[in-house]
C-alpha cells in the first residue's frame, strides 16, 4: 500500500553503499516524507476512515453479543454442572465448545470481512498517494524518498530539507 516499508539493514546497506561517480559525481538525491500525515490530508480520507470505524462497531458488537451468550452458557453450566449426570455434563460441554468454535469462526470472519471492507475503502486512497509520491519522486530526481512514520519512525534525525511531504500532499489536492 502506501509506500513500501525497508528492512532496516538493507536502508543502511544503500546508504553506506551508494556508490559516487568517477568525476566525483553527488550521491544520488533521497527525501523523506510522513505516508500518515499524507493519508490524513488526501480528500475522502476522513469519510473512508469514519465509514470503516462505524462498520467496525457493528462487527464489534456482534462479536460482543455471541462473546457474551457463551458466557452466559457457561456460567449456567457450571452453576447447574453439579445436579447433572455425566452423560448430561459431556453433552452440556460439547455444545459449549460446539458454540466456542460457532464464535470463534464468526469472529475469524467478521475479522477478514473488515479487513477486506478497510481494503476496499483505502485502496483508490492508497492508489492516490502512490501516483502523487512517485511523480514528486521523478519530478525532483530523487532516487529513494522513505517514511518516517514507517516501522515507528526508524529515521531519528533528517534535514527538514529533505521532507517532500507537503510537495505529495499538494500534488493529491491538485489532482482530479
Amino acid at each position: 500500500m502506501v509506500p513500501r516499508r525497508f528492512a532496516p539493514g538493507l536502508v543502511l546497506a544503500f546508504v553506506l553503499f551508494t556508490p559516487v561517480g568517477a568525476a566525483g559525481q553527488a550521491a544520488a538525491k533521497i527525501a523523506f516524507i510522513n505516508a500518515r500525515a499524507i493519508l490524513a490530508a488526501t480528500p475522502g480520507y476522513a469519510q473512508a476512515e469514519s465509514t470503516y470505524n462505524k462498520e467496525l462497531v457493528g462487527f464489534r458488537t456482534e462479536v460482543d453479543r455471541l462473546q457474551s451468550s457463551l458466557d452466559s452458557a457457561a456460567a449456567d453450566f457450571e452453576q447447574k454442572s453439579i445436579m447433572l449426570s455425566p452423560t448430561a455434563k459431556a453433552a452440556k460441554r460439547k455444545d459449549l465448545e460446539a458454540q466456542r468454535d460457532k464464535l470463534e469462526a464468526r469472529a475469524g470472519e467478521l475479522r477478514d470481512k473488515a479487513a477486506q471492507r478497510e481494503e476496499d475503502l483505502l485502496a483508490p486512497l492508497h492508489g492516490k498517494v502512490n501516483e502523487a509520491i512517485e511523480a514528486v519522486r521523478t519530478e525532483g530526481g530523487i532516487a529513494m524518498i522513505f517514511d518516517v512514520s514507517a516501522n515507528g519512525g526508524l529515521i531519528v534525525a533528517a534535514d527538514k530539507s529533505l521532507d517532500a511531504t507537503q510537495k505529495v500532499i499538494d500534488k493529491i489536492k491538485a489532482s482530479p
